[in-house]
């Protein structure tokens, strides 16, 4: 191995090596990579965990495994074949959650240093704030297609993980899913929806009927329908019980012709009687069942093209519908709930015709299967290589950390093509932490803004705290001198107080919560700040920032700015391809703007990289360095981070320009980059 042979490494870092207890979180794309590079450069005690068991669609990119290995743990099967590399490595395969109680702050003690790779956001907070609570240095990463990047993070030195806000994923109001769609993913978002009524966990936010509240739909005929549907609740009244979709599916023995009628004919004439919905936009046309559109398609071009690839017109999709009803079905009668599945060929057909007879009716480009997987899905499609490089960037940032170098440390970038200065990996300076930060700061501290007489105690816990926050188990009180007990972690301690509003324990503006997270050792101080009414379907507003020492006056309008997170469930649309910033002063910036998204866990790899430094004296690793004094230039510019400097070229106007269409995120027309990469 690397680290046995003489020259190879420095004396120091080869002892490192052999002497130094490695945790790899994560063994999937870049996992398996990963760990076939630890192996043979010379580490012998490795521990790796992964909750995942291998599929089938891992295999084109996850070396480790084969088609033997399917449905086996991911964790133990990278063991094994690893070791086929060094027989004298000892690896610990744990297949398991990371999250889970006994990986606390003295498990992540035992390590020198911790390697992620991992392909959702949660794990990535959680191990974050593990690593800053055990004070153990932490190399982040993460891959998107051709896209990829590696950064380290240390206590007190570095950006966490959590410095930095992350953009948030796409999101749709349901008035537009259910009554407006105007893009192909609106459509496969109602069509997953649709899966979850028949078949799956219900929900009632996830309802596919017409939405009779929507505030466009104030016509005689809107207003006359959404009466109408509040009179049918009412029994007492004398009206007509309504009935969920999966009750009336299964009193029709989910019938394909009548679910296909009330779907996509009797519900699109109900919309068509809301008139004021098209005044502006085309109208939905009804389908019937006995006179489908005929296919205007090339048939010839068609048949060369293999199944996903294959554009169905209305005469397949309902071929393809009879036959995943009928077999999802049965799955139902035998499973019970079920839940959606890219891989599951049933669900897959079942939400491909269903989104493009949605599609049709409302004249927005049909898509193929293949096309409806990846957005349904989320998916990116992986790149074996990128893994590859990206895990050899993770040994070598690794390695300058175990030498104690870690002022030589970098965020590195990889591009999909070199840029105008012939580079496709591009290093980036270390940022400091960010003070105002609500996981690493010295006393973190967020103001959520809401309205205390419509939130209760178990949205607080579930969607703040745990969803947007990241929290496993909070226990939380209330700073009011007292130390009341709002929310314990210990099961059934304060149930009683699910249901309960924050009006009822008279938390109001100004009021502070003290939240502590026993299993991540970590404490944050929430800030309440009361409003009356929020930005359309939004329950909160969270803010890494403790607000003026004064408290705000009630107020009936939402703040705009330093926001993070906000309520909404969240669905990603399809990733554009990023755009590239010409000028070398923008090297970094431009690196890190053209990093993509991969879906419902779309997060970044790593903190943020804003200022630009060359990498003459690293020598482990490897840079095209022409052109390295190119980077002054007479005037200097305040930077992102507080109370830093940096030259300012004249190409970064449109840098930042190109930033903060970035910063947008969702609140765009969707088609902005987001500063987000995974590995599926």
């Amino acid at each position: 191995m690397a680290a046995s042979i003489h020259g190879v490494l420095p004396e120091d870092t080869a002892q490192m090596v052999n002497a130094c207890r490695v945790l790899v979180v994560g063994a999937g794309g870049i996992g398996c990579e990963l760990l076939k590079n630890l192996v043979l450069t010379g580490f012998h005690d490795i521990v790796v965990i992964d909750l995942d068991t291998i599929d089938v669609s891992n295999l084109n990119r996850q070396f480790l495994f084969h088609k033997k290995h399917v449905g086996k743990s991911k964790s133990q099967v990278a063991k094994e074949s690893a070791q086929m590399f060094n027989p004298k490595a000892k690896i610990e395969a744990r297949h398991d959650s990371v999250t889970n109680p006994e990986y606390n702050r003295e498990f992540f003690r035992q390590f020198n240093i911790v390697m992620n790779a991992l392909d959702n956001r949660a794990a990535r907070n959680h191990v974050n704030r593990m690593c800053l609570a055990a004070d153990v240095p932490l190399v982040e990463s993460g891959t998107a297609g051709y896209l990829g990047q590696v950064t380290v993070i240390k206590k007190g030195l570095t950006e966490c993980y959590e410095c930095q806000p992350k953009p948030t994923q796409k999101t749709f109001p349901g008035c537009t899913i259910r009554n407006t769609p105007s893009e192909p993913i609106h459509c496969i978002v109602w069509a997953k929806h649709l899966f979850n009524q028949l078949f799956g966990e219900e929900d009632p936010d996830q309802d596919v009927s017409p939405d009779t509240a929507d505030p466009e739909a104030a016509g005689d005929a809107g207003q006359s329908a959404a009466t109408s549907t509040a009179s049918t609740n009412d029994n007492a009244a004398g009206g007509v019980e309504r009935t969920s979709t999966r009750t009336w599916a299964e009193s029709t023995d989910y019938n394909p012709q009548k679910l296909f009628k009330k779907l996509f004919h009797d519900d699109v004439k109900y919309l068509l009687s809301m008139d004021k919905l098209w005044k502006k936009r085309r109208p939905p046309t009804p389908l019937d069942w006995d006179n489908l559109p005929q296919s205007e398609s090339n048939q010839t071009d068609a048949a060369s093209l293999i199944k996903d690839q294959r554009l169905w017109d209305m005469q397949e999709c309902v071929s393809h519908f009879k036959d995943s009803l009928e077999s999802l079905k049965q799955q139902y009668r035998q499973r019970g709930e079920l839940a959606w599945d890219k891989d599951d060929d049933a669900a897959m057909d079942f939400v491909t015709c269903t989104a493009n007879f949605r599609s049709y009716i409302f004249g927005i480009p049909t898509k193929t299967r293949f096309d409806v997987k990846s957005m349904a899905g989320n998916i990116i499609p992986a790149i074996a290589t990128t893994n590859a490089v990206i895990a050899g960037l993770i040994v070598m940032e690794g390695l300058k950390v175990l030498s104690g170098h870690l002022d030589k440390c970098k965020t590195v970038y990889l591009n999909r093509a070199p840029n105008v200065r012939k580079r496709l990996l591009v290093p980036c300076r270390l940022e400091t932490p960010n003070p105002e930060c609500y996981v690493c700061s010295p006393k973190p501290e967020v103001t959520v803004h809401l309205n205390t007489s419509h939130v209760t105690v178990k949205v607080l816990e579930d969607k703040i705290l745990k969803g947007e926050l990241n929290m496993i188990a909070p226990d939380v009180e209330i700073d009011d001198g007292k130390g009341t007990i709002l929310i314990s972690s210990e099961e059934g301690e304060t149930e009683e107080n699910n249901n309960k509003l924050l009006s009822d324990f008279s938390i109001k503006s100004g009021s502070r919560l003290k939240a502590d997270d026993f299993l991540q050792s970590y404490e944050l101080v929430i800030n309440i700040i009361h409003i009356d009414k929020l930005p359309e379907e939004q329950e909160y507003i969270v803010e890494g920032k403790a607000p003026a020492p004064e408290p705000a006056p009630t107020t009936n309008n939402a703040p705009t700015n330093n926001t993070i997170t906000t309520q909404d469930s969240a669905v990603s649309s399809s990733t554009s391809e990023p755009s590239r910033v010409q000028g070398p002063a923008g090297d970094c910036n431009e690196a890190q703007a053209a990093v993509t998204t991969n879906g419902s866990n779309g997060d970044q790899a790593g903190p943020s990289a804003a200022i630009v430094e060359e990498d003459d004296d690293d020598d482990l690793i490897i840079m095209d360095d022409e052109d390295e004094e190119e980077q002054a230039q007479p005037m200097t510019a305040q930077t992102a981070s507080p109370g830093k400097k940096r030259k300012l070229s004249d190409s970064d106007d449109a840098v930042m320009a190109k930033k903060a269409k970035v910063a947008m995120g969702a609140s765009g027309d969707g088609n902005e980059e987001e500063l987000v990469i995974l590995d599926s």
